[in-house]
Order: structure tokens, then C-alpha cells, then sequence
């Protein structure tokens, strides 16, 4: 009966038992990550439109949330100082054509005189003088005529383009400055879902990526979108690049403001995918188990890595393609331990 009870002890000993593990064997390069971010809906054109001049704004007669057409009027301004100011160009200009017509007769008068030997040259050359004088005025006041038009035109703002009004910048009553912004318009158009991506993402994605675009609070509307602009320069604050999407196609509910989720997959990082289950660790490092195919041992080997994530993680170096690693089971391994394969997937 001893004799039994130790057999059975030795057949049941850990160094001569084959452990089960699940191995899988490494294969090609890692698939690239695929990031969210959150952005919002904006028109593709939009545009400030703002006075040329400073003055009081007598009236706004549009609202937030109101669609404006091409030359509907948005506000004026009070115009009693560039009304004055076209009455003194008009005025300028009829006392420059009387001078005008008055110095062609005399003009008229010398030319005859002179032909007949009746005038001098001196009297002649003068007349020529005065008209030409006469002709300078006349112009320079037609000119200030045009201008204090184009000022008058000026305390009128209108719409240049179909659009809806987003934001306002100025109520009735306020004395503004030039081109301060009265009203904000949404053209209508195309739309871009606007985002603010980090350098890393800006700097390790794909050119030309397409984007899968989502309501935030509806995932069943979806469009695609491409990337149409990137700024130049991070934002002072929060150190992240502006990056405009077109939305292709974009649906109805997709409206202007909606919080929208866009997905892109980044390049492929320069390593080896392995499960996170086939992580463990040794001295203080990151490791995984290698099964020698030939003895039936696992070995512990130091592994750099480059990213990583809840299933999966990416090993940049200590792997090799076509080796065998074990996913589960790897805290109760010692090194030269005999295991059994189970599951062994390639």
C-alpha cells in the first residue's frame, strides 16, 4: 500500500506533469487603433457679417434661429451725418458745373476772338486754363459725390448669400465700431463636423483618411466624411489642432450644433498584436511565456511595448513572427516547465 501511495504522488508531481495552456502562435503586424472623438456640426461657409462705418444701430430686424436671403436688409445705422454729407457733395458738385459752363463760354468766346485777330494769345492761353481748372473740379466733385454715396449705402447692412442666423454681436440702440460683428450666418450648404484632435493623432493618422460620422445621441445616423481642413497652429489653451470634416451626404437630423462621435483608424504601429491575457511580468517588466516547440518548455522573455489596450496589446520588440505564445494560464508557468498544448491556434 506505500508502495502504491508513492507511485501515485510521483506520477502527480509538478516537474514531471505537462501543464494545458492556450497558446497562439504570432503572426503578421498589428492592425491600427481606432480613435473616437467628439465634435459638433457647423456650416461649411459661415460668415460675420459687420458695418464698414462706426455709428449707432437704429434697428436689427433679424433674430437667432432666422433664415435670411440674398439683399434681405439685417440692421442700419443712423445715416443723418452721411445724408448731410451727400446734400454738401451734391451741392459741390452743381456749383463746379456752373463754374464748368461758365468757363466753356468764356473758353468759346476767347477761340473766336483769337481766330479774327481781335484777342491775344495771353487772353486765349488763360481761358484754356480756366476751362481745364473747371473740368479737374468737376471730376473731384463727382468723385466726392461717389464716395459719400457709397458712404450712405454703407449704414445699410444686408445679407450677401441664403443663410441662417447663428449668433447676434449687437442689439438696437448700441454704438458700434466698424466691423464689429452684428450678425453671424450659417450659408447654406455643405456642412462640417468640426473637431479637436491632439498632435499625436494629427501627426501618426493616415492623409486622406475617411471618417465615420454619428449623432452622439442617435449612432443610427451615420454619414462619411473626409477630412477638408487642418490649422496650421495648435490652440493657445488647450494645445489641440481644429480639424474640419466635410460630412458627405449629410442627413436631415444631423443639424447645425449637433454633438456628433467621428471614428478614424490610424496607420498600423511597427509591431507584433498579442492578446493582453499573454501579458505577465519579470523583473519589474513587461514579459510573455514562449513555448519551445522541440522540448515542450515555456521560457520567460522580456518584451518592450508599444501600446497598450483592454484586449490587445502591441509588442514592439522581443517577439518574433511565427513563435508561440501562451495566453492563459501564464501566472502558474516557472520557467522549463513542461506544458501541454491546448487550443493552440496559428
Amino acid at each position: 500500500m506505500a508502495a502504491t501511495v508513492m507511485g501515485c504522488d510521483e506520477a502527480a508531481s509538478p516537474n514531471t506533469q505537462a501543464r494545458p495552456v492556450r497558446t497562439l502562435a504570432v503572426g503578421g503586424s498589428a492592425e491600427g487603433e481606432t480613435v473616437s472623438l467628439t465634435g459638433q456640426v457647423r456650416a461649411k461657409d459661415q460668415v460675420s457679417l459687420a458695418f464698414r462705418l462706426d455709428g449707432r444701430m437704429i434697428e436689427r430686424s433679424i433674430r437667432v434661429g432666422d433664415v435670411v436671403s440674398p439683399g434681405q436688409v439685417v440692421a442700419r445705422l443712423d445715416a443723418n451725418n452721411q445724408q448731410n454729407a451727400l446734400r454738401t457733395a451734391q451741392a459741390n458738385l452743381a456749383s463746379a458745373q456752373a463754374v464748368l459752363t461758365q468757363a466753356r463760354l468764356t473758353y468759346q468766346r476767347q477761340e473766336q476772338l483769337s481766330k479774327g485777330g481781335w484777342a491775344t494769345r495771353a487772353r486765349f492761353d488763360e481761358a484754356v486754363q480756366s476751362l481745364r481748372s473747371a473740368e479737374a473740379q468737376v471730376e473731384s466733385a463727382q468723385a466726392q459725390l461717389h464716395t459719400a454715396q457709397d458712404q450712405l449705402s454703407y449704414t445699410v447692412l444686408s445679407a450677401d448669400g441664403a443663410g441662417a442666423v447663428t449668433a447676434v454681436g449687437a442689439e438696437p440702440g448700441e454704438v458700434i465700431r466698424a466691423g464689429q460683428m452684428v450678425v453671424e450666418v450659417a450659408r447654406q450648404g455643405g456642412r462640417d463636423a468640426v473637431f479637436d484632435v491632439s498632435e499625436q493623432i494629427i501627426r501618426t493618422s493616415p492623409r486622406d483618411v475617411p471618417v465615420e460620422i454619428a449623432l452622439t445621441d442617435d449612432p443610427k445616423v451615420r454619414a462619411t466624411g473626409r477630412v477638408r481642413e487642418v490649422a496650421p497652429q495648435a490652440d493657445s489653451v488647450t494645445r489641440t489642432f481644429q480639424v474640419k470634416v466635410e460630412i458627405m451626404d449629410p442627413p436631415e437630423a444631423m443639424h447645425l450644433g449637433s454633438t456628433v462621435t467621428g471614428k478614424i483608424r490610424l496607420a498600423p504601429p511597427p509591431g507584433i498584436e498579442v492578446p493582453a491575457s499573454a501579458l505577465t511580468e519579470a523583473n519589474a517588466g513587461p514579459a510573455v511565456w514562449v513555448v519551445d516547440p522541440q522540448s515542450q518548455t515555456v521560457s520567460l522573455r522580456r518584451v518592450d511595448v508599444l501600446r497598450y489596450d483592454q484586449a490587445m496589446v502591441v509588442i514592439s520588440g522581443g517577439l518574433e513572427t511565427g513563435e508561440l505564445v501562451v495566453t492563459a494560464g501564464v501566472h502558474a508557468l516557472r520557467p522549463g516547465q513542461k506544458v501541454r498544448l491546448s487550443g493552440a491556434a496559428s
